[in-house]
């Protein structure tokens, strides 16, 4: 704790530096997390609710939506209060705890998302061992591989700021505590840290992506051989998933690939996966999805009738 014993707060500078700006964007973003409760948790009650819970995909789809709840309520509560303050003063021991909780969610996202896509595989390459393979199980154990791997990722990085000194300047430009923007407040050289951090956060986001994309050109390699009634279905689940995995992934990458010293559009970028991506996660699953559609359809009807009871 002696390392940042001259800093006990940090400073964020927001995303824009104009007041006027920042009063407007109050609004929109504060529409867009009610978006991502309402969006999120209308999932969460029609899966729950429902025969789809039973099928591993809208089980995964669950976990998705919640990971996507938690995550968003991490972040953008504290965004829109400093978009409306004078002032965005956070502690060292709050903007560590969202450093932490942001990334382990964050890790755990990714890899419910490679849960998904191996999901849609298994159903597509291996139909005739599907129920074997990705049983109830199977799935619980692929969602704890998650939470364990998003914790060593995120403990990782924690343990590796903490062990930082911040003796000096404590304005952060960006609008969360992350591990970049406050690599550029350290005061010894970060070549090394800087280094670290792209393996264990922009390699290994690379390396994931890279293994989705490979899945996701072995899944329509496969489609060759189905009639085209069963290609379509398939074709309008799996883009479903690459439209999520692309918002999700695309900006993290820019962000994290990217060394710490560099001037970039960080904060800007990080807006698509912390705000815009688990906003529309909901919209895209459920547009495109005719089986949700008529799960949700059910689910409120029995909703209401209850309540007229």
């Amino acid at each position: 704790m002696e390392n940042h014993k001259n800093v006990t707060e940090f400073v964020f500078m927001g995303l824009w530096e104009n007041r006027q700006v920042e009063l407007l964007f109050f609004l929109l973003f504060l529409l867009c997390y009610l978006a991502v409760l309402m969006g999120n948790t209308v999932i969460l009650l029609t899966v729950n609710y429902s025969h789809l819970i039973e099928q591993p995909m809208y089980y995964f789809l669950c976990h998705l939506s919640l990971m996507d709840l938690c995550y968003t309520s991490t972040v953008v509560p504290r965004l829109i209060k400093d978009l409306a303050a004078a002032t965005k003063n956070i502690s060292y021991n709050e903007c560590m705890t969202q450093l932490f909780t942001a990334h382990l969610l964050a890790g755990v996202e990714i890899f419910i998302l490679v849960s998904m896509a191996l999901d849609r595989y298994v159903a597509i390459v291996k139909p005739l061992h599907y129920m074997a393979i990705m049983n109830r199980k199977k799935c619980n154990m692929l969602i704890v591989m998650a939470w364990v791997v998003g914790f060593w990722h995120s403990i990782a990085l924690l343990l590796m700021v903490l062990s930082l000194p911040f003796c000096g300047p404590n304005h952060i430009n960006h609008y969360l505590c992350d591990v970049k923007p406050l690599l550029k407040l350290v005061c010894k050289d970060i070549h090394v840290v800087s280094i670290l951090v792209i393996a264990n956060s922009g390699m290994v986001v690379v390396a994931i992506f890279l293994v989705l994309v490979a899945s996701y050109i072995l899944i329509l390699y496969n489609l060759r051989t189905r009639s085209s009634a069963g290609r379509r279905k398939a074709l309008s689940t799996c883009s479903s998933h690459v439209m999520v995995v692309v918002l999700f992934f695309v900006p993290c990458i820019y962000t994290y690939v990217l060394p710490a010293g560099s001037e970039n559009k960080d904060k800007e970028i990080s807006v698509f996966y912390t705000v815009i991506a688990p906003m529309l996660n909901p919209l895209i699953y459920t547009l495109r999805n005719t089986e949700m559609k008529s799960a949700m359809r059910k689910v409120w009807s029995q909703m209401s009738h209850s309540e007229l009871k």
